[in-house]
């Protein structure tokens, strides 16, 4: 996500930013999540107001906005003043015909059809553990994107709500050997290690081992805008921590992962038609709803994301690709 040169993360900048830009930036959580009000995001927004966003969502790491009238070229177009939308290949039906940059989300839409399951079931067994369902988007990618902007058009009337943690608060929220010791430490991020296989036919699966996506990262990544340490650790997509046993990267990751998504850094957000949900993809990982598959209620969602770099570690290592994914190109 671009940021312009100059803008501070303090306390006293935010307020001087967010009253120039006539909106106000309120603080729902105590590590992460705020809501923006005053800004309509469907509008050619000034520089002022694109700055104030910017600096909220780099510190509160999601912002939240109700009401909103976007389609998909505003959304596009919202998107573009914070960094250039990824486009991904091949996506198939998950794009609207014309918009490339968005991926249409929908209960029971795409993986019943493509892979011969029903949606719930997919979802299910995806999740299989509380901790395998926490993730970064496309963490196995060498440049995971920067940034989510996901807008809600249809939303069950309940369940259905998204979760997302703070790694940087989870990082600090360690103690000092401990973080010394893991920001060392660089792991393997697979595509679907939170996978849980049936036995025998399995479409998905196959699909999966033909499209095998890999890299290693630092386990604490420096944010590139902000220089703080963040623990960059996910249930769906860490397979190995490098150079370690597996029962010992077994125990590890299963303490930092419970570490990163303590409730204390924690937000949950109740969907409406027209709510947008902006985050940081480098310093969050969110959990997908659960709760509502069997309700037999739709629940329509369209993202757009944002081009990210490759992260760099404490001591200044870049991450390396293994398989499937390189700089730039999706």
């Amino acid at each position: 996500m671009r940021t312009s040169d100059g803008v501070g993360m303090t306390t006293e900048w935010d307020a001087a930013a967010e009253r120039a830009a006539g909106v106000e930036v309120k603080p729902v959580a105590g590590h992460i999540g705020a809501e923006i009000t005053g800004v309509d995001l469907a509008d050619d927004l000034d520089d002022a107001v694109v700055a104030a966003i910017r600096t909220a969502v780099l510190r509160w790491k999601v912002v939240f906005f109700r009401g909103q009238r976007l389609d998909h070229a505003r959304h596009v177009a919202f998107a573009r003043r914070f960094g250039e939308p990824v486009v991904l290949g091949k996506r198939g039906s998950a794009s609207p015909p014309d918009f490339p940059e968005v991926e249409t989300t929908a209960d029971r839409l795409e993986l019943g059809g493509r892979f011969g399951m029903e949606h719930e079931e997919w979802l299910q067994r995806r999740r299989h553990t509380l901790l395998r369902g926490w993730h970064c988007d496309h963490g196995a990618r060498i440049d995971p994107p920067a940034a989510t902007i996901l807008r809600a058009e249809t939303v069950p009337p309940y369940g259905g709500d998204t979760t997302w943690s703070n790694l940087a608060a989870a990082y600090a929220g360690l103690s000092a050997p401990v973080r010394e010791f893991v920001d060392t430490l660089r792991a393997e991020h697979r595509l679907g290690v939170g996978y849980q296989p049936r036995p025998g036919d399995d479409a998905y699966l196959r699909h999966l081992l033909d499209h095998q996506v890999a890299s290693v990262h630092p386990l604490v990544r420096v944010h590139p805008e902000t220089g703080e340490r963040v623990l960059y650790v996910n249930g769906y997509y860490v397979e190995q921590i490098v150079d370690v046993s597996r029962p010992e990267s077994r125990a590890l990751l299963e303490m930092l992962l419970e570490q990163a998504v303590r409730p204390e850094y924690t937000v949950r957000f109740r969907w409406e038609p027209g709510s947008v949900a902006f985050w940081d993809n480098r310093a969050t990982i969110h959990l997908a709803p659960g709760d509502n598959a069997h309700l037999g209620l739709p629940r329509i969602m369209h993202r757009v994301m944002l081009t990210g770099d490759v992260p760099v570690g404490v001591d200044g290592r870049p991450s390396q690709p293994v398989i499937g994914t390189e700089p730039g190109r999706w």
